[in-house]
């Protein structure tokens, strides 16, 4: 995993990447946040690709959890992607709701979470 911190205004944020899945879990989510805060970095930019295809199958409860914990921890986090390959209504709806807020940010490019991320 390569966590890339840079800052805009006054904040850090990390863009976290690597070729392989780095969320299977919520442990794995959790260690990403930590990774992240550990360089003081409470917003990061993360991607589809490297997140299991599980956490878009709202039913295995998967995003809800790790999402609920960046938001208790008050870590703000841009997920990349292409999130029309879903056909998920739920999903959809979701993803919808979590654009209208600051803290979870499913997005298409990464000029775009940052913008997003580095939004006070």
């Amino acid at each position: 995993m390569k966590i890339n911190i840079f800052q805009i205004k006054d904040q850090h944020i990390a863009e976290v990447k690597d070729t392989d899945i780095l969320i299977n879990n919520l442990d794995d989510g959790l260690q990403i946040m930590v990774d992240c805060a550990a360089q003081e970095a409470y917003k990061a930019i993360l991607y589809q690709e490297n997140i299991s295809a599980d956490f878009f199958e709202l039913k295995t409860k998967l995003a809800g959890d790790i999402l609920q914990k960046y938001t208790q921890y008050d870590f703000d986090i841009a997920i990349v992607g292409d999130f029309s390959v879903y056909k998920s209504k739920s999903l959809n709806d979701f993803i919808y709701e979590s654009n209208k807020g600051r803290k979870i940010n499913f997005v298409a490019t990464r000029d775009e979470a940052i913008t997003r991320l580095s939004k006070d």
